[in-house]
């Protein structure tokens, strides 16, 4: 593990190292010096802004998840549109409360993103215990039901996709 405190991170070090050459449009040796020389000080030095992943258990499960997350972004949007060019007497807008098993500050990320990313469903506030989701429903017929949905469809995936340590 000595080559991974000295390279944190060989993935973004081999990009920006070809992000610097092609800004420069120059091969060079002495660009590709210092495209390698930044692609190695930067994560070096930024390393101590970087979060600890939750180790990944079922890659494949993830990728499924995110096609779900896909489909359902293009859903939510046809049914917002829907709503918003109907009679907007009609909408019920709520604040939900949802109470979260999650515990890796990745893994809770990741959820409050998808939920604002869904249209319809903006992720307001999070509890300082990291307990509780504050969500904003559009319309929201049954409080209970988008409850038991996002818990679901999202944060069930998320628990068994990633090991969420407890912190």
């Amino acid at each position: 593990m000595k080559a991974r405190r000295w390279i944190p991170h060989p993935l973004l070090s081999l990009c920006l190292l070809l992000v610097w050459l092609l800004l420069m449009n120059d091969l060079s040796l002495g660009h590709f010096l210092l495209g390698a020389l930044l692609g190695w000080a930067i994560p070096l030095l930024t390393q101590v802004f970087w979060i600890n992943p939750p180790k990944v258990d079922k890659p494949f499960k993830l990728c499924l998840f995110l096609l779900r997350i896909l489909g359902d972004i293009v859903m939510a949007n046809l049914q917002v549109a829907k709503l918003i060019l109907g009679p907007t007497a009609k909408l019920r807008p709520a604040f939900v409360e949802i109470p979260l098993l999650l515990e890796d500050e990745l893994a809770l990320t990741m959820l409050t993103s998808i939920i604002s990313l869904t249209p319809g469903t903006v992720s307001a506030d999070l509890s300082d215990d990291h307990k509780t989701l504050l969500v904003h429903g559009l319309d929201v017929p049954d409080a209970e039901a988008l409850v038991a949905e996002i818990k679901q469809r999202y944060e069930a995936p998320l628990l068994e996709v990633f090991t969420c340590s407890t912190t």
